[in-house]
């Protein structure tokens, strides 16, 4: 065990988690039966978003798991009440405002005679609940890789303890060392600028459930040894000890809208 745990504390780089790029984050509930419809409209949005160059902030556009500078479209398929994430690349507050991408959106919009007025009049119909969150996360070259590669999401949504906001963002960033350690998939990380209630979420990237799950495969003293490089008192204790820093959180399982 100690030569194993020795050998682990040896990690593969995990992903690029720095707090440098501003993300809109949208949650849709459809209203019953609009689903479809709901779906559509956003696809048919992103050709003005393109056109405004929305779409490829980071280089490219981007499709649900497309890949390319978003708007990233995941669906639930199991989990929280939502059915739509919508993750939209802002830069920051400054750019995503700023006259000349105002001038921008609002061109593409006269262009195919869809303003943004007009888009969500023509969409509010069709849902039920809406929530908006800021965030600030990776990279929009971090995020767009992850989401170019992968199709099956896996989406955790934290309310810190009060006063333990930086302890909960320091348990995520020692659960991916656990992952790194055992060659597993590591979350991308996000924090609350303003908006919804959530203090942070994080993303985990895979091909599909059986890629999810198949950290059940690897061996008990494996992930003992790797829970203890990352910094937790054991492989058994790390879902104990999240639950000490958060006041509730959802999962979600999701697809790429393509």
């Amino acid at each position: 065990m100690i030569a194993l745990l020795l050998a682990l504390t040896v990690a593969a780089p995990g992903p690029d988690t720095t707090d440098t790029y501003l993300y809109r984050t949208l949650l849709i509930r459809a209203a019953p039966g609009s689903l479809v419809e709901v779906i559509a409209l956003y696809k048919e949005r992103l050709t003005v978003l393109a056109a405004a160059d929305e779409e490829g902030r980071g280089g490219g556009g981007g499709r649900g798991g497309g890949g390319g500078g978003g708007p990233f479209i995941m669906r639930h398929s199991q989990g929280d009440q939502w059915d739509l994430f919508l993750l939209f690349p802002m830069e920051s507050f400054e750019s995503y405002y700023s006259p000349e991408r105002i001038e921008r959106r609002a061109a593409a919009g006269l262009e195919a005679k869809q303003s943004e007025e007009d888009f969500q009049r023509t969409l509010g119909p069709h849902i039920a609940w809406r929530e908006e969150t800021f965030v600030m996360g990776p990279p929009l070259e971090v995020v767009s890789r992850h989401f170019k590669e992968k199709s099956y999401y896996h989406v955790e949504m934290f309310v810190a303890v009060p006063g333990k906001r930086a302890e909960l963002l320091e348990q995520r960033n020692m659960e991916n060392a656990f992952y790194a350690h055992l060659g597993r998939p590591q979350n991308l990380i996000f924090t609350r600028v303003a908006g919804g209630a959530w203090d942070m979420f994080t993303l985990g990237f895979y091909d599909d459930l059986a890629d999810f799950a198949a950290i059940s495969n690897i061996p008990d003293a494996e992930q003992e040894a790797a829970a203890l490089a990352a910094g937790f008192q054991g492989s058994g204790q790390i879902g104990f000890y999240l639950r000490t820093l958060m006041q509730w959180h959802h999962d979600t399982l999701a697809r790429a809208v393509r």
